[in-house]
């Protein structure tokens, strides 16, 4: 009997399994005799052949006979991103007419998403125009990679998650609360008669603190209307245009099962799919996920900081300074609470997105002029420059 070689388990950074691989296996084999009782509980184990690993190569050659492929992540996790970006890439080489539906933009913003696709404006003025930001805040370098690729190759992006103005008010009021024109955006669809989901988003519900546990039904339409929202709007991709492949980037808790957009999806628009999901600390359930994938973990390098605690919700030019960190390279500069930040090197300051766009490349001990403007007791505001090593 052979075995896989070392390297193969941990050299490799994107390995995986096909969670069918057994039962197919077992399909071909003798038929199997009833246990024997022992009087002893039963382990239930599972059991994985470890000759059937294969790689990232095999996976893609496995996929291109799908329409729609599903590919979870955790959201800060970066190895969970590659792999999108591997699956992306395998597919468009393999000569897949492809689009990328992104859980993470809102269906609002789909024109300035194309604009950005198109060539027509910047990467800063993308980040602007889809509130990029405000609305999602996880560390935009995570998605950089599939962006910036899928304009390169001028492969379309669809926003599929609904505004979360709406479904913000879901949360307050219920969907009985919303008016004619809010039920006009919301799925005219939308499925309850999953026990399991229920059950999950039950379990989700009471792991926030007492406080922020207002009403369970209400909290069950958010996520009914997540999930349904993106399905409608990953639907009609695939219904405009068949002979597209659509490969869905999502949190890996709106796949798994296919209890969230995957099933909505389906009874919409009935095609080959996959959902692949991370396996690492997962058990390994065939009912979870298509192929579970084991990429080595990585880390993105560390963003520059400057330090500053702001006040986004303040009126007046720039963003104002509350406080400061425990090493502050603003502080040590000369910042001061009170003070408004107006230009970080070549940008100019006028939300918190600016902020983020002005340090998006910047890292660790590197040193940035920052503008401020100063109120004084007496006199005219001063405008003061300090060079701020972040941190």
């Amino acid at each position: 009997m052979s075995y896989p070689s070392p390297s193969i388990l941990t050299g490799a950074p994107l390995l995986l399994f096909c969670a069918l691989a057994l039962a197919q296996s077992a399909a071909t084999g003798p038929v199997a005799q009833p246990p024997v009782s022992t009087g002893m509980p039963d382990t239930a184990s599972r059991v994985l052949d470890l000759s059937s690993l294969t790689d990232m190569d095999a996976l893609l050659d496995r996929l291109t006979d799908r329409r729609v492929i599903f590919v979870g992540e955790n959201h800060e996790r970066y190895e969970d991103h590659l792999n999108q970006l591997a699956v992306i890439q395998g597919l468009h080489a393999r000569g897949r007419t492809l689009a990328i539906g992104m859980e993470f933009f809102q269906q609002p913003f789909q024109a300035d998403i194309d604009a950005y696709i198109a060539g027509a404006i910047d990467e800063a003025e993308f980040l602007r125009r889809t509130q990029y930001f405000d609305r999602w805040r996880y560390d935009y370098r995570l998605y950089r990679p599939i962006l910036q690729f899928a304009r390169k190759h001028r492969i379309p992006v669809i926003a599929l998650n609904l505004e979360s103005e709406l479904t913000g008010k879901v949360g307050d009021v219920g969907i009985s609360g919303l008016n004619d024109e809010e039920r006009a955006r919301i799925p005219a669809e939308i499925d309850r008669d999953d026990p399991a989901y229920r059950q999950r988003v039950e379990a989700v519900f009471k792991l926030h603190p007492a406080e922020q546990q207002r009403d369970l039904e209400h909290f069950l339409e958010v996520q009914l209307l997540w999930d349904e929202g993106m399905a409608e709007r990953a639907a009609r991709v695939l219904a405009d245009d068949p002979e597209r492949t659509l490969v869905v980037l999502a949190g890996s808790g709106h796949l798994e099962y296919g209890q969230g957009i995957p099933n909505r999806l389906l009874r919409r628009q009935l095609v080959p799919s996959a959902i692949l999901l991370n396996g690492t600390n997962r058990s390994p359930d065939r009912a979870a996920a298509d192929f579970f994938l084991y990429p080595r973990p990585v880390e993105l390098p560390p963003a520059g900081l400057l330090g500053v605690m702001l006040d986004d919700s303040s009126v007046g030019a720039g963003m104002l300074v509350k406080g400061f960190g425990e090493e502050s390279g603003a502080k040590t500069a000369g910042l001061e609470t009170g003070d408004r930040i107006t230009r970080i090197g070549e940008v100019s300051i006028a939300n918190y997105s600016d902020i983020r766009i002005a340090l998006i490349d910047s890292s660790p001990g590197q040193t940035l002029p920052v503008e401020v403007e100063r109120k004084r007791l007496i006199g005219d505001d001063e405008r003061l420059t300090f060079l701020v090593e972040l941190h």
